[in-house]
């Protein structure tokens, strides 16, 4: 089969698509089809490794729950989660469309979402136990609208790693939404929390991911960070996290998530803090963290 005529297939492939498939469908797919056929053929790639990357990739779909997604760990150690961020926030600006320039970076969602969680009201922690020796935070901050005014009844929703670089959905024997939690702004765009300072981990390297990582010779730490969704009626869903600005691997995340703008600083607590009933002996740092929502 010397004589292959391998554009001729990737194309038959290509034109194999229905009249009916939508139009987004007819745009994308046949880029994706000629990469992969491109990428395959200039890579030589074996009938074994085909197999090994479609067993690694159900690997990571048994593995998947609605605690952890291994499919997305595992395009987040590519990059191509990040990318696919990137693409989303500078798609206006690429186009020439109308822009919101103040509005917050984005950035990935991560494998460690959880819908449902309850919303609290603000003021309250979402240190669901105990955390001897942690450094205790208040974080707080306003939800600016794509006008710049501040935004009330936003969604805000807070999650991060516990002291031993976990989450609660890798530590059953926690209480529930530990480091995590919901909050809806008041009538002046404000939410308000008491969490952790949060603590470089590694990403879980137990399955798919960690095989990837193992093959391609990295490490699987990320920089200490805190994870935010915010919502409101008319502005589009952000999705984004913000950087310890004293943490290890802020310039090698195994995920490629961290941006400059994310890159924030935890500030000691002032003298005259009052901290919440019980926390006094606690709290160590202060965050002050707005954001700036685009229009949907």
């Amino acid at each position: 089969m010397s004589n292959f005529d391998f554009s001729a297939y990737t194309d038959l492939v290509i034109k194999a698509t229905g009249d009916k498939a939508s139009p987004r469908v007819k745009e994308a797919m046949p880029i994706l089809i000629r990469k992969v056929h491109e990428f395959l053929i200039e890579a030589d790639v074996t009938t074994e490794e085909w197999l090994a990357a479609c067993n690694l990739l159900v690997e990571a779909g048994q593995v998947s729950s609605d605690k952890r997604n291994e499919v997305v760990l595992v395009t987040d150690i590519l990059g191509i989660e990040s990318l696919v961020n990137t693409l989303d926030q500078t798609r206006s600006q690429r186009k020439g469309l109308p822009d919101n320039e103040d509005a917050t970076f984005s950035a990935i969602l991560g494998p460690f979402y959880r819908a449902g969680v309850p919303v609290q009201e603000n003021g309250t922690t979402i240190i669901r136990q105990a955390e001897e020796g942690a450094p205790y935070t208040h974080l707080f901050g306003t939800i600016h609208d794509a006008d710049g005014k501040p935004l009330p009844n936003a969604l805000v929703d807070i999650w991060h790693d516990a002291p031993d670089g976990l989450y609660d959905a890798q530590t059953p024997e926690k209480p529930e939404y530990h480091c995590r939690g919901r909050f809806r702004t008041d009538e002046n765009g404000r939410y308000d929390t008491v969490c952790l300072k949060p603590t470089p981990y590694p990403i879980p390297y137990d399955f798919s991911a960690g095989k990837l990582l193992k093959l391609l010779d990295r490490h699987p730490y990320r920089p200490a960070h805190i994870h935010f969704w915010i919502e409101a009626p008319g502005h589009r869903t952000l999705v984004t996290q913000i950087f310890d600005r004293q943490s290890d691997y802020l310039k090698d995340d195994s995920v490629f998530a961290v941006k400059d703008n994310l890159i924030v600083d935890f500030k000691p607590i002032p003298k005259d803090y009052q901290a919440p009933a019980g926390l006094e002996n606690r709290m160590v740092h202060e965050l002050q963290q707005d954001f700036h929502l685009q229009r949907a």
